[in-house]
């Protein structure tokens, strides 16, 4: 299974383009959406450091948001069975 996180890009150089998601920022290679014609505001699909799809603005938040749901239960979890052992 592939994991792909939705940034926003905020800077283009070439085929490289600095993206932000949550405060993170990262440097990416837009090489892969070089027929796209992506631009500063886009938002795209990073998978191991490469843009690999544009998307909207509205399935970059439904991603994040699923990807926060999906973090919150696994600290749950985790807490749930930190107790677990501690009892």
């Amino acid at each position: 299974m592939c994991l792909a996180i939705p940034m926003k890009i905020i800077s283009i150089d070439g085929f490289k383009a600095k993206c932000e998601a949550k405060g993170i920022q990262r440097d990416v290679s837009i090489f892969m959406l070089q027929h796209d014609k992506v631009k500063v505001h886009d938002y795209v699909l990073i998978h191991v450091g490469y843009a690999i799809q544009k998307i909207s603005k509205a399935e970059a938040v439904t991603a994040w948001q699923i990807y926060d749901e999906v973090l919150a239960l696994e600290q749950q979890n985790a807490a749930e069975m930190m107790s677990q052992i501690d009892s």
